[in-house]
This record gives C-alpha cells, sequence and structure tokens, in this order.
C-alpha cells in the first residue's frame, strides 16, 4: 500500500522556489507510436512558465487517488522480463538520466505499448531527494537518512504541436516505500483505472 503523506512529501519539493526535480526528458510519437522528436534539459534552463507547467505534470501522477489510481506493484515475473526493465531504468537512474541513447530506447519500447489513438508524448523527470529524518514523535530533525533518486513518467495525448495534455499513465521508480526508495517495487498511474493499460504495466513489472 502507498501512503498518501509519502507521495505529499515528495511534492512539496516540487515547486519553483526549491525542486527536487533536476532534469525533464521526453518524446513526441506519432498515433503508430514512432518518435517524431526527443529532448533533454536541465529544469533549470526552462523558462519559469516552463518550469511550473512541467512540474504540475510531473506533480498530477504523485497527486492522483493513492492506492487507486496510483498503485504499488512489484518488479517480479520472469527473471529476464524484470530484469530488462530494471537494467533500463536504473541505468537511466546511474546516468541522471543523461544518456539519451537509454533514453530513446525506453520511448520506442513505451510506444510500441501505448496506442491512445492519437499523437502522444512520453515525458520522464530525474530527481533526488534528501530524506530528512525524522524523529519517534513524529518532528523533523537535522540530517538526513538517504537520498532518493528516483523517475517520474508521464505519458498522454498531445493537446496541440508538441503541447502535452494530461498525463493518462505514468509511473514513479523506484517506488518511494516507507520514506525510502524501494527498487524492488514501482509505483503505476493509471487516470482511469477503469480502462487500464495491461501492456505498459505487464512491460514495466516483468509480469
Amino acid at each position: 500500500m502507498i501512503r498518501r503523506e509519502d507521495m505529499l512529501e515528495l511534492t512539496r519539493r516540487m515547486n519553483l522556489s526549491r525542486s527536487s526535480l533536476d532534469r525533464i526528458a521526453g518524446a513526441y510519437l506519432d498515433e503508430d507510436g514512432y518518435v517524431d522528436g526527443t529532448f533533454n534539459r536541465n529544469i533549470l534552463r526552462l523558462t519559469p512558465s516552463e518550469r511550473k507547467k512541467n512540474l504540475e505534470l510531473a506533480k498530477s501522477v504523485l497527486f492522483s487517488a493513492t492506492n487507486e489510481q496510483l498503485k504499488d506493484y512489484p518488479m517480479g515475473g520472469s527473471p529476464d522480463a524484470a530484469g530488462e526493465i530494471r537494467q533500463l531504468l536504473s541505468g537511466l537512474l546511474d546516468s541522471g538520466m543523461k544518456n539519451d541513447a537509454l533514453a530513446d530506447i525506453f520511448y520506442e519500447l513505451a510506444g510500441e505499448r501505448f496506442r491512445p489513438g492519437r499523437p502522444f508524448f512520453c515525458f520522464l523527470f530525474h530527481g533526488s531527494y534528501d530524506v530528512p529524518a525524522k524523529g519517534k514523535d513524529g518532528e523533523w530533525l537535522e540530517g538526513s537518512e538517504e537520498v532518493y533518486e528516483y523517475l517520474i513518467c508521464a505519458m498522454g495525448p498531445l493537446a496541440g504541436e508538441y503541447e502535452p495534455g494530461r498525463a493518462e499513465y505514468g509511473f514513479l521508480y523506484p517506488a518511494f516505500r516507507d520514506r525510502s526508495g524501494d527498487p524492488e517495487f514501482i509505483n503505476i498511474f493509471e487516470q482511469a483505472p477503469a480502462a487500464p493499460h495491461r501492456r505498459l504495466t505487464e512491460w514495466l513489472t516483468g509480469t
């Protein structure tokens, strides 16, 4: 189960004045899942309006209804299936999402599985959150418990030419569980849980 307070803790560090997100990369894909264009930028190099818009897109994945739209999944299944996607996500994390070749592979594989019937976007966000320590009474303490490095993905139809619309699917990896990163789990977002994107979820979880 995902704790709502954990997601709120992360999103509090996603604003213009203080953001744990440091990089955004993405692809624009046609209705058949072929990449039309890509980008990879430091978030601080965006204009304030662009930065705010993209931070809101990333936060929409975590702000969703906990354990309804955003659910916890184990990275299980066969070793080969689970290992392939985990290796890809780990590579993106280890490179600080600066490895365009790995990002391109991710877009292509995701594009094969996400088909909204019109052009769409696939954005990735990289962040590092210095998790502050908490006392037994719940009060914040000086120092930190760990640095949680993570990826957020948001996917959905374009609202205009190279203009992302609302996210329909996404994830947080590794999962943020009990205020700590857990690479054995992934938090997956479905904007409409009644109509899930099963091919994407099966790919991401290795099931």
